[in-house]
């Protein structure tokens, strides 16, 4: 077989309504890759806005969408990572191609499926628990007894961290939502301290006051500018902010609130920016063990839960991307491949 059934953009990029299903080549593997027959995928945020041709996407990427999936090994080139063989159930990361039938990936970037694990439990977790450890620990610097806000409370990285934040040792861990149903869902379901509701509610000084005016040591964001004065205020002295996207845009809008530069100084604040799916493979293999050591074991005994909003069919695509559009979500929404 040389050909394979992929998601495609007519033109290149596009609407929702630009998704279909397309025959297209199978990838070759050489090196230290696998050809993977999908069984699910996981949608994205940035999958959104490559469709939409806004997103910079690594050299290395196929044009096919998609980074997370599950699924079996149908082959394996000569240099492929020892443990693994023909047959073996998998989960894991790459940097694109995982709308599609097959995807070519490298071996360090996979991990064997628990069974106590569904395909599309395993599709839901890498690039998503991959991102929140890199936030964490990496970038963050998270050490036992640590605080930690999560921004976006009820997306998918946000609620791996805030687990992660809860079983690692945090001295306390806040979200924030856009919603009250969201909130809650931070609190009762993911044991955060507090949630607050940024269309209601001043956040930030809601923080000061829960940290007796300490603030929190790290502050994990995707806003940006739209949270960017919050995020000066409610950090700790020393705090870490780690911004991972921005989703109010390029630019501080008059309407929003302007930010205390003071804040840096007088609070020895760092604020750094970081994207996964630029990084070096060797980059994401530490965190791919670091993901296996530290989370695989919890989400065997029940521990680590994958919260998946909705699963769909893949040939409705472009369904799966409208509901992720709604921004309505609480958690992963998966696509299987029959």
């Amino acid at each position: 077989m040389t050909t394979m059934k992929a998601v495609e953009i007519k033109g290149g990029k596009g609407p929702i309504e630009n998704l279909f299903i397309n025959e297209i080549p199978r990838p070759k593997i050489d090196h230290a890759k696998a050809l993977i027959k999908v069984k699910a995928f996981g949608l994205n945020r940035m999958d959104l806005l490559q469709r939409e041709g806004m997103y910079p996407v690594p050299p290395q990427a196929p044009s096919t969408l998609g980074v997370e999936f599950s699924g079996t090994i149908e082959e394996l080139a000569g240099e492929s990572e020892k443990g693994f063989k023909r047959g073996d159930e998998v989960f894991g990361l790459a940097y694109g191609g995982a709308y599609a039938e097959y995807i070519a990936v490298s071996t360090h970037m996979l991990l064997h499926k628990p069974d106590e694990l569904s395909w599309e439990q395993c599709a839901g977790i890498p690039e998503t628990w991959i991102t929140a450890l890199q936030a964490m620990y990496l970038i963050g610097e998270f050490a036992p007894g640590k605080s930690i806000l999560w921004h976006a409370g009820a997306s998918a990285v946000s609620i791996a961290g805030q687990q992660l934040s809860k079983a690692n040792g945090a001295s306390a861990v806040f979200a924030t939502a856009r919603s009250d149903d969201k909130c809650d869902f931070c609190v009762k379901e993911l044991g955060a301290k507090a949630a607050y509701n940024t269309e209601t509610a001043d956040w930030s000084a809601e923080v000061l006051k829960a940290t007796e005016g300490k603030g929190v040591d790290i502050i994990v964001d995707y806003i940006g500018p739209a949270t960017f004065a919050g995020n000066l205020n409610a950090a700790a002295r020393d705090g870490r902010i780690v911004n991972l996207a921005s989703l109010s845009g390029a630019k501080l809008k008059p309407e929003m609130a302007q930010p205390d530069f003071s804040n840096f100084v007088r609070k020895r604040i760092r604020i750094e920016g970081s994207s996964l799916r630029s990084r070096d493979e060797l980059y994401q293999g530490k965190l791919r063990d670091q993901l296996h050591d530290h989370a695989l074991p919890k989400f065997k005994d029940g521990s680590f839960k994958v919260h998946i909003e909705k699963v769909f069919p893949w040939e409705q695509i472009q369904e799966a991307h409208r509901l992720m559009e709604s921004n309505k979500t609480k958690g992963k929404i998966i696509c299987t491949i029959a």
